[in-house]
């Protein structure tokens, strides 16, 4: 049986992300992501999370504000199941968070504050890069500066994250080590040295649940994995398909090239329609 929760299910999420009580620890894990950029020195719930945008939408979408030097605004999403068009709803949800702040009436200067999106990504993102982590900005396109950073997205692809707890050079590291195996730790690693760590033990028990959360995280745990099995299942058949298209349109443009030599040994077109099964126009257009 696992000690710890599994971050990924809702539950598990709201525990150590979601809930004043765990605030210092998303302070802590805001301030190791974006070290060296942004100190923030408190944050706010503004809503617990934003409505779904469709019924089978299941994604968490926290809005928190960070008081930093600047005033930076800082959205948290966790995603615990992979979804169609995931990286064109994350730049939805951007955009969202930026016209929330418009405000009426021609005093307004478009004084937005910045959006931060953070995906914490279960699974592989095609479309993103084969890399655990992926820092988007606005850009020029000519000279590859930054043009903007109001809209900061950063991906975080944790089944490309493979160091060991020994391996881990830094808070951030440490962070993510946990995240990824905490449920199938049986202590939790750091503690000793750092209290966040210690938090997070403690947070994370699965002892420590009600008896209405525990309820709820049992069937938070069976969505997860009948989700990771239906995402290992598509995966696998997309392979096959992927590698029968392959194979027949290898197939194709091989008997394309045989019908094209044939032409210029000057083959009568009805004798290469029967030697290859292509049609007239098939012909015709090669």
């Amino acid at each position: 049986m696992a000690k710890f929760i599994n971050p990924f299910t809702d539950i598990g999420f709201k525990r150590i992300f979601g809930q004043e009580f765990s605030k210092p620890l998303l302070l802590n894990f805001l301030n190791n992501l974006l070290v060296g950029e942004k100190e923030i020195v408190d944050i706010t719930f503004l809503d617990k999370e934003q409505p779904a945008i469709y019924e089978e939408d299941r994604s968490l979408i926290y809005d928190v504000y960070c008081k930093t030097t600047d005033g930076d605004h800082i959205i948290v999403e966790m995603q615990n199941k992979e979804q169609p068009f995931f990286k064109k709803r994350s730049i939805y949800y951007v955009s969202e968070a930026i016209s929330r702040q418009g405000e009426r009436g021609a005093q307004w200067k478009y004084a937005i504050k910045a959006v931060y999106f953070v995906a914490f990504l279960s699974f592989k993102l095609d479309d993103i890069g084969m890399k655990f982590r992926t820092d988007a900005c606005l850009m020029d396109m000519e000279s590859r500066d930054v043009f903007s950073t109001d809209i900061r997205m950063i991906y975080l692809q944790l089944p490309y994250f493979n160091k060991t707890a020994d391996e881990c050079n830094n808070d951030f590291e440490r962070w993510i080590y946990v995240l990824k195996n905490m449920e199938a730790l049986n202590r939790m690693p750091f503690a000793a040295k750092d209290s966040v760590f210690a938090k997070i033990a403690e947070i994370a028990d699965i002892s420590a649940l009600s008896k209405e959360e525990r309820m709820k995280y049992d069937e938070g745990i069976r969505k997860f994995r009948d989700t990771i099995c239906v995402m290992d299942y598509n995966l696998e058949k997309g392979r096959a398909e992927g590698k029968k298209e392959g194979r027949q349109e290898g197939r194709k443009e091989g008997i394309y090239e045989v019908a094209r030599n044939l032409l210029a040994m000057g083959l009568p077109k009805t004798s290469i329609m029967q030697a290859t099964g292509l049609s007239k126009d098939e012909i015709d257009n090669l």
